[in-house]
Formats: C-alpha cells, structure tokens, sequence
C-alpha cells in the first residue's frame, strides 16, 4: 500500500499566512498598549490640576458697602459674594515676556445682611424701581420668629486682567500678580424672607425686583497667587443704587474681596 500525502492547496496557504500574520499583530497591538499604560504619567501642576492655559475661576469672598449712612449696616458673615468666571491668555510683547491679557466672562452674586433683622422693601412714596430699609417686623408683624432675612443681586459680568508672571519660562507654575477691571449687568435681585408665625405657621416670600438697583456696574480689580489659588478684591467706582432711589437715598458703593481657585 502506498503512504498518500495531504498538500494544502495554494489558496489555503495564503488563508493559513494570513491568520498568522494577524495573529502576530495583534499579539504586537497587545504588547504595545501594555507598555504604554506601564509607563509613568507626568504629573500636572499644583496637586492635579491641568495643564490648560485658560482659567475656570471660583471666587469666594464677603461684601461691605462704602461710604454708607451707619443705618445700612451689614452684618460682616452674612454678607457673602460668590463669582464664577472664565479667562483666557493673550501673550503680550512675546511668549517669554511674562505679560498676558486675560479678558472673559462670568457670573456674580452678592447677598447683602442687614443688622437688626432689617432689609429692603419698595418705598411707598417713590414706587417701581426704589427701595427703603425696613425691619421684617414692622411689615410683617412684631409676633414673628425670623429665620431667614437677606437680599442679593446678581450680575453677569466681563472681567478683564493684565496679569504679571514671575516665572516666565513656565506660567503655569509661576506666582502671578493682575490688575484689571469688570463690568457687571444686573440680571436679578430679590429680597428671601422665611418666618414662623403662631397664627398661621411657616412662611416663606421671596420678592424679585429692581429695588432702583444700578443696572450697570463697574470697578477696578487686583488678583495675586499661584495659577491654582489667588487672593483677590474688587472696588467698585459707581454707586450701587440709582441716585435717589435707594434706602436714605444713600450714594453706597460696594467692596469685595476674598480668596478663590482656578480648576483649570
């Protein structure tokens, strides 16, 4: 009897090479991408927060109000001011030159506090767009137990900083210093009160108006820290209520300041 041999066609050679060749490649592909996982990432400035030039800001601070009547205190804690916004760098003078524009846009909130359980109510003698100081109780009964009694006003706004880098080869791990400007446009104010009555239980109101709040406001600012943390004030230029139009037709302007983080 005769040994009988078994050769694969031409086409199931190229079939077989094929799967092989594929085979090899993905074994590669594999390899490849288990090396790269391997490696050590580099690690971003200030404990983790990217690399990226622009700036989402969160400023954190309290409120006052300048050259104010001693009527219009506010209570330091309770008058809080909260900014978001974001910036982009325009190099100037060079890469190198350590001198950037930031221009951007955001949102800020302030909440004002008065002492004595007092807060702003629309002035019965000058109508819309007024306000004057009042306490709570006068005008919703001397009864009451106050539990919550504050006002705020909310602007979106156009910052704008020239800013200084110390570290001029590396920004983003350089102590940095800016002066600059913002413009904010009132988009809401309200007044928030909540009290217990013994007659007729809990009441919340909230009233949203102008309260002759300047529709515009503008101011100078100062920022200095690190790209991650800086410590920041604004002074505003202009009155914060319409001439005549606010509580003892006062001619108040606000300061803010506080300290904020940048995440990116």
């Amino acid at each position: 009897m005769g040994i009988s041999y078994f050769c694969p066609h031409p086409t199931e050679k190229k079939i077989l090479l094929m799967k092989k060749l594929l085979a090899l490649a993905l074994l590669s592909f594999s390899l490849v991408a288990h090396a790269q996982e391997s490696e050590k990432k580099p690690k971003s400035p200030i404990g983790g927060r990217p690399n990226i030039p622009n700036d989402l800001n969160f400023e954190f601070g309290f409120n006052q109000l300048n050259s104010r009547p001693a009527d219009l205190a506010l209570d330091f804690f309770g008058s809080r001011t909260f900014n978001v916004s974001y910036q982009f760098p325009i190099n100037l003078f060079g890469d190198n030159s350590g001198i950037t524009l930031n221009p951007g846009f955001g949102i800020g909130s302030d909440k004002l506090k008065f002492k004595e359980d007092k807060n702003l109510f629309r002035s019965a003698t000058l109508g819309a767009e007024s306000s004057e100081l009042r306490e709570v109780t006068s005008v919703y009964g001397n009864n009451i137990s106050i539990q919550t009694n504050n006002f705020a006003a909310n602007y979106f706004e156009i910052p704008i900083d020239l800013r200084y880098h110390f570290n001029k080869n590396n920004y983003s791990k350089s102590f940095r210093v800016s002066v600059g400007g913002k413009v904010g446009f009132l988009y809401n104010a309200h007044s928030k009160i909540k009290y217990d009555s013994p007659t007729i239980g809990s009441v919340k109101i909230k009233n949203s108006e102008n309260y002759g709040l300047e529709k515009l406001r503008y101011g100078v600012s100062v920022k200095a820290g690190s790209p991650g943390f800086y410590v920041w004030s604004t002074v505003y230029l202009n009155d914060m209520w319409q001439a005549g139009r606010g509580p003892f037709a006062t001619e108040a302007s606000q300061i803010n300041f506080g300290l904020a983080i940048s995440v990116f």
